[in-house]
């Protein structure tokens, strides 16, 4: 009986800070998202947090490289060298872009890019018959 009490003991204490491991995925063009984003499609340039890229730690590899687009949690971009690693941005020029324009417009794009692409896809596949039998 004594070993059912501390089996049970065991996982009283231990369950939360296992419940703590659980991980959600946020994707490119979500609420929430944190990371390197495509701006090739957005209409204007979005406005930055600050006008020249930051570089730390310049590495050969990206000397002549072209500046990314990050969208980082509030803070990260004034503590560039405690982050960068995070983001596998170290040696790179790095444009932030405002938290207020991600959420409001490239949020909003994205979705309409993601539901063009979806029709377009549905309108290819509408009208085609994919039963054996015809062939």
């Amino acid at each position: 009986m004594s070993r059912l009490l501390i089996a049970g003991m065991f996982v009283v204490v231990w369950a939360p800070a296992f419940a703590g491991d659980v991980a959600v995925s946020v994707r490119v063009g979500e609420p929430g998202f944190f990371g390197q984003i495509d701006i090739g499609h957005v209409p204007t340039p979005p406005p930055l947090v600050y006008a020249r890229p930051v570089v730390i730690e310049p590495a050969p590899a990206y000397v002549n490289a072209p500046p990314i687009y990050l969208h980082v949690p509030p803070g990260h971009e004034k503590h560039w060298r405690k982050h960068c690693h995070e983001y596998n941005a170290c040696g790179r020029p790095v444009y932030f872009v405002r938290d207020d324009w991600y959420n409001k417009e490239y949020v909003r794009q994205h979705r309409h890019e993601q539901e063009r692409d979806h029709d377009r896809h549905d309108e290819h596949h509408h009208g085609h018959d994919h039963d054996d039998r015809d062939h």
